[in-house]
């Protein structure tokens, strides 16, 4: 059985989000890591867009959908995970973790009931977690610093960073999110440096420097040799130093509140209220970073 599984990304431009189909060729069996469920947030409607894709590719290759995987709660996007699972249903599975973000976040939007013990997913991966997509191993690496619950997936010879590494013209992933930390960031990416040096990453987001067109796979040599903070900035100090004076300059993502109330469900979206309609529900005066021009 081949050890290199079959790698296909899907790129979602209103959120620079990078969805993955990771399949072994011989057994057609496959996860998909990361997919998004479509919000448009001005007129609030939802959408299945990216999931469907996805779903006719599989189905156009003849696979058979074994996981769905999460790398972390994400900030920018809702997760398709329920969907997916309910449209197939594959088991759905992130870092354990995730309560330690449920915890956080159900005391922001003031969920005294909401159950934060993972629940909302089939398997909880502990770091140093083993499975299979088909015949080939994966693995689980603990990975936080952008979150404090982000895991890698590696995948044959395949790492999939989640937002710990973009691609190398891009660096590196913010850690000013509430539980995120600059420091174990940096302990992160050098795990992830560590692999073989023709490991291949794939990255959760590219945000198209210069305008260039999408990209999302580089390799660890790549990474070492390039990356604009790990090659300059070769000490944690150095490195901290301009992390943190960065995310100081970046706003909070225009969909953190309303993607964090989704995906800490584990992509469930609200229940309809007695007249049928969903709500979400926007804690005021929470975070900071805030753009007013």
């Amino acid at each position: 059985m081949s050890k290199k599984p079959e790698v296909t990304g899907f790129f979602d431009p209103r959120t620079w989000s990078v969805q993955y189909v990771v399949a072994d060729p011989e057994s057609k069996t496959c996860a998909i890591i990361d997919p998004v469920y479509d919000f448009e947030e001005k007129s609030g409607q939802t959408a299945s867009i990216n999931a469907d894709r996805i779903l006719r590719f599989v189905a156009e290759k003849g696979y058979v959908i074994e996981w769905i995987l999460d790398t972390h709660l994400h900030a920018d996007h809702f997760s398709a995970a329920d969907y997916l699972k309910r449209k197939t249903g594959a088991r759905t599975g992130i870092g354990e973790k995730v309560t330690e973000v449920q915890k956080l976040w159900k005391d922001f939007y003031n969920w005294p009931d909401f159950p934060g013990d993972g629940s909302q997913w089939d398997r909880l991966f502990t770091d140093g977690d083993r499975f299979k997509v088909g015949a080939i191993d994966a693995r689980v690496m603990f990975s936080p610093g952008h979150t404090l619950a982000s895991v890698t997936y590696v995948i044959g010879e395949a790492a999939f960073v989640h937002d710990t590494l973009f691609m190398p013209d891009s660096g590196t992933a913010r850690a000013d999110f509430p539980g995120g930390s600059a420091k174990v960031l940096w302990k992160s990416i050098q795990d992830i440096l560590a692999l073989p040096d023709d490991t291949r990453i794939f990255t959760g987001h590219d945000y198209q420097p210069g305008g260039r067109a999408p990209q999302w796979e580089s390799t660890v040599a790549e990474q070492k040799a390039k990356n604009i903070h790990m090659a300059k900035y070769k000490t944690e100090a150095a490195f901290i130093a301009v992390r943190e004076a960065r995310d100081k300059t970046l706003p909070m993502p225009k969909l953190i509140l309303q993607s964090l109330q989704i995906n800490t469900n584990g992509g469930r979206l609200p229940a309809p209220e007695a007249n049928g309609k969903r709500y979400l529900k926007i804690p005021l005066d929470l975070l900071s970073g805030s753009s007013w021009d």
